[in-house]
């Protein structure tokens, strides 16, 4: 499948897809309530048949009862009619009940569908598609696909059938006056058609827009510290007003055709009435003793009946317009196939050595743009591998591979000599653990957080994770310990206390293979030298890969991978490679010698 642009968003696809590309789809969802489906459509059937009944006893009372004086008849007429309508209370309330319950299990299980897929999702997906964006789909368009099963299809039932009901009553009654309350639907229709694409237009508008807003929103709000620290509030506040307004203004358009619809119809369906009443009026005068006082009270509650089923039409016609630029929304993201999945057949490791080699591998992010070129190397059992480089020159897309995060675009990376592609990728994750420089803490406690690396793991286990790495010792100053709750994205702590429960959490897992992406860059040298002691443990019998801008935090590591520019450059110990001169020189002069660029240059 392919998409347009990176934000998926595509404003400019014909309409007829826009309409009815994805609709049958839906019916996936709808399946398993079928049942209660149809049990809502039969209930509206009876709704709608006991509706038409009235003004067919009101006829009856003005044509046969009242002038007869039969107060017994009238009484019994007027029984019947309250007992109508009390039965159409009580069927009311059940369809709505049902509609209701029914539309929230088809939401939830729509919700959970995209969810799970969402989490299947490989990276590439996430680098073109911006957060407020999934939000938007995930949230405001499936509240319109719900909108559209539990009320546009009933709805549509309930009128259709009272157009068909009342047409059907008014010729059997009278055909000649059904045939003049006629004249007014060419005009109807002609206005109903030639709003119509402007309307799809508009409310394709609007989701697009809506999307624009969540995004914008999400965006400010995640990098909230950065917005205060460098005042840029009105900057921002200036962006958010443009990108509100372009919403306004798509709103606007949408519900001005929105608007106009409804006074149109009025104006019909009073042209209809008038036109009734003038020639029922007329016939009545001649002596046309088919129309009578009853004959013609029926037909003006007819016309007007025949009229709010029309309007309602149009509000369906809605739903079905914003329902369908939703589904093409929702059903773009779950037909985007993951770039990293299970090959059939894929294997699952129930012990690693830890052997890692990278064999020829090329890698690019965009095609014909390759970051990594023919990269080499290779980490034994147990051994300390440290990845050097400036900034860009392809460190960290090395651990992705590794990862799995993406495929290589050519050669191989193997663990024990199996190629990853080849290993479930739930059991090659299963023996990793990584700590990234941008640490993600999510909310809760921080024992929560420490568990995430292994959720079976007793309280003992976490706090041992937390005693290895040095964590122990802030937590206990905390007011709740481990039961205190570290807000949004660990907000209530500081960055090098996020660094060292992440730490924590990768260890809690025990993994065979563990990867610290400048996992120390944002600790203080107290806190770095708890790190380092709890390391010379922590790696001892573990295969490990290090990214680090502190070259002194790699100077034991057993073999150091110098890259740049998506190549490996250099290769050797700490001390062979100082020997070497080159490019590692380089970096650990300028980052000893007192340069400020020292440090960014090492990254």
């Amino acid at each position: 499948m392919h998409f347009h642009g990176p934000g998926l968003d595509t404003g400019d696809l014909s309409l007829k897809d826009v309409q009815f590309k994805h609709m049958g789809r839906l019916k996936e969802f709808v399946k398993p309530y079928a049942g209660y489906l149809i049990l809502a459509m039969c209930l509206v059937v009876a709704i709608t048949v006991l509706g038409l009944i009235g003004p067919l006893l009101t006829r009856q009372a003005l044509d046969i009862y009242i002038p007869a004086h039969d107060w017994d008849g009238l009484n019994r007429i007027i029984l019947v009619y309250v007992l109508i309508q009390a039965s159409i209370a009580v069927l009311r309330y059940s369809q709505t009940y049902i509609m209701s319950w029914t539309g929230q299990r088809i939401l939830f299980l729509m919700r959970r569908r995209m969810f799970v897929h969402l989490q299947d999702l490989g990276l590439d997906f996430y680098d073109r598609m911006q957060a407020g964006r999934i939000m938007s789909r995930l949230t405001s368009d499936i509240d319109a696909l719900n909108e559209l099963i539990t009320g546009g299809v009933i709805n549509l039932l309930s009128d259709v059938l009272s157009l068909v009901g009342i047409m059907y009553i008014m010729l059997r009654v009278n055909y000649r006056l059904a045939l003049v309350s006629f004249i007014t639907l060419p005009l109807l229709f002609v206005t109903v058609w030639s709003l119509r694409f402007r309307m799809t237009r508009a409310y394709h508008k609007v989701r697009r827009r809506i999307a624009d807003v969540n995004a914008n929103l999400q965006e400010s709000i995640s990098g909230m510290r950065i917005v205060q620290a460098f005042s840029r509030e009105d900057v921002n506040m200036d962006r958010f007003s443009e990108t509100n307004m372009r919403n306004f203004q798509a709103n606007m358009e949408a519900q001005t055709l929105h608007a106009l619809f409804f006074p149109l119809v009025e104006v019909i369906g009073a042209i209809g009435t008038a036109t009734v009443v003038y020639y029922g009026g007329l016939r009545m005068s001649w002596g046309d003793a088919a129309i009578t006082v009853g004959t013609l009270w029926a037909f003006l509650q007819y016309v007007t009946r025949f009229f709010w089923p029309v309007r309602e039409l149009s509000e369906i016609y809605n739903l079905i317009l914003q329902g369908a630029v939703s589904a093409e929304r929702v059903f773009e993201v779950l037909d985007w196939e993951p770039n990293v999945k299970d090959r059939p057949g894929a294997i699952w490791l129930s012990d690693v050595a830890g052997r890692v080699e990278f064999k020829n591998v090329t890698f690019e992010y965009q095609k014909d743009l390759p970051v990594l070129h023919d990269v080499n190397l290779e980490a034994r059992p147990g051994e300390t591998i440290a990845l050097v480089g400036p900034t860009g020159a392809g460190k960290s897309t090395i651990i992705s591979l590794l990862c799995r995060f993406y495929d290589v675009t050519s050669g191989a990376v193997l663990i024990d000599g199996v190629d990853i592609r080849d290993i479930a990728i739930a059991s090659l994750r299963k023996h990793m653990g990584i700590v990234l420089q941008d640490t993600f803490i999510f909310s809760g406690t921080i024992m929560e957080n420490i568990r995430y690396g292994k959720l079976d793991a007793t309280d003992e286990e976490v706090k041992e994770a937390a005693r290895l790495v040095g964590a122990d010792e802030f937590i206990s100053r905390m007011p709740d310990g481990y039961q205190t709750q570290v807000g949004e994205r660990g907000s209530r702590l500081s960055v090098g206390q996020r660094q060292l429960l992440a730490f924590a959490r990768a260890l809690l897992a025990d993994p065979r293979i563990l990867i610290l992406d400048e996992a120390t860059s944002s600790v203080d040298s107290y806190t770095e030298l708890l790190i380092q002691k709890a390391l010379e443990r922590l790696l001892k019998g573990r295969t490990s890969f290090v990214i680090a801008h502190r070259l002194s935090t790699i100077r034991n590591a057993d073999r150091i991978y110098v890259i740049d520019g998506g190549r490996v450059v250099q290769t050797g110990t700490h001390e062979e490679l100082l020997a070497q001169g080159g490019l590692y020189k380089d970096l650990y002069e300028k980052q000893f010698s007192g340069n400020p660029l020292g440090n960014a240059a090492a990254r």
